[in-house]
């Protein structure tokens, strides 16, 4: 086992700041809050997914290591469009739905040596929470309603756009990729986003002073962080493709009640395609975990999606995991000790980089020299 320093270390820890456009320094107090966007449970988890959460597990491990406390909340979106389209087809309750695949979900995660989030709440279990975070962002004239929907008012917020530094022009194209209808005739401004809608037939609802419904994407995540972790938070994660309009939405409304700013550092993971195009459920252009984990060790798959930087898209393809599975016989066959061990820190600590870190522990493995710790440390049990 790695030894837990008592101490925090002094070496300087450098991330990519997506909200500044550069690498900068990461030097958080001794307890470290994190927020990590979750999965929406209507399907299984596929390698992007696991990409993503690997990507924030060896951080909160380099950081442990450094002798800090990580508390990292994943939340689960239990009620959304996708999830009670896919329940409505299948033929099952929504939450039974939420319910089976958030347990395989959890089971591939084990089997990649993911650290288990501090808390892992869930959107239906944040009602109250999501209405009095919405009822703060109306006191405070930040949104409105019409005809029992509430709406977020970008314009009130002063610098919507600003966490990816976006115009008008790129932020519609997205927002309609993710179905939000710039062309909706209640909205006071095409960017305007749902805080809460009125149901649609044998939708869940719940009731609220503004009339039954539910609440829109955005909110759930605002409510939840504000909840578990309270007003300002060290790092919010997550794959780029969430940057807007998820996450400048949850951005926006979370400094709208605290009134001030809601996270110190933004990290974001480069997508994974597959022959040429991203690796989403939407396409169901995927690869799922709980398939390759029949085929190969699950410390394979994880030295597999190790092996490219975190900010640079790469292309999924099997060839990668025969690769893996030979690293990994390597590494085992030289045993236990610490070589490398040192030189994966520094790597780490240079924005996460994991495929100079894989390499030196190759070179020491190589003559023999036991490499076990320099593994865990990024998650490869031997």
């Amino acid at each position: 086992m790695i030894n837990q320093q008592a101490t925090l270390n002094t070496n300087k820890m450098r991330l990519y700041d997506t909200n500044q456009g550069a690498t900068v320094e990461f030097a958080p107090d001794p307890l470290v809050k994190m927020y990590v966007c979750g999965i929406t449970p209507y399907d299984a988890t596929h390698l992007g997914h696991a990409t993503t959460y690997i990507t924030y597990d060896v951080l909160q491990r380099r950081l442990r290591d450094l002798g800090h406390e990580t508390r990292c909340v994943r939340n689960i979106t239990d009620v959304d469009d996708d999830i009670l389209a896919t329940a409505q087809r299948r033929g099952v309750h929504y939450l039974d739905l939420a319910f089976g695949e958030t347990a395989r979900f959890d089971d591939d995660m084990a089997a990649l040596n993911v650290l288990p989030p501090w808390s892992a709440p869930r959107a239906t279990g944040a009602i109250p929470d999501i209405r009095g975070v919405i009822e703060a962002i109306l006191d405070h004239q930040m949104g409105y309603v019409v005809n029992g929907s509430v709406y977020f008012d970008t314009r009130a917020a002063g610098n919507f756009g600003s966490l990816g530094a976006m115009d008008r022009e790129r932020m519609t194209k997205l927002g309609m990729q993710w179905r939000e209808d710039p062309h909706d005739p209640q909205k006071h401004d095409p960017l305007d986003f749902l805080m809460w809608r009125p149901c649609a037939l044998n939708e869940p609802s719940w009731e609220s002073r503004w009339g039954p419904g539910r609440p829109g994407w955005h909110i759930e995540c605002t409510a939840l962080a504000l909840r578990e972790l309270g007003p300002s938070i060290d790092l919010y994660g997550g794959g780029i493709d969430l940057l807007y309009p998820h996450h400048e939405c949850v951005r926006v409304q979370s400094e709208a009640v605290t009134r001030k700013p809601f996270v110190k550092h933004w990290l974001h993971q480069a997508m994974v395609y597959l022959n040429g195009r991203k690796m989403s459920k939407s396409t169901q252009n995927l690869v799922f975990v709980h398939e390759l984990r029949a085929e190969f060790d699950p410390m394979a798959i994880r030295l597999a999606l190790s092996a490219h930087h975190y900010r640079r898209p790469w292309n999924w393809n099997h060839h990668l995991l025969l690769d893996a599975a030979a690293r990994l016989e390597k590494w085992r066959a030289a045993g236990n000790g610490d070589a490398a061990l040192d030189e994966v820190r520094a790597h780490l600590d240079d924005d996460l980089d994991l495929p100079a870190a894989l390499t030196v522990i190759d070179e020491a493995a190589a003559p023999g020299c036991g490499v076990s710790e320099a593994a865990e440390l990024i998650g490869v049990a031997l």
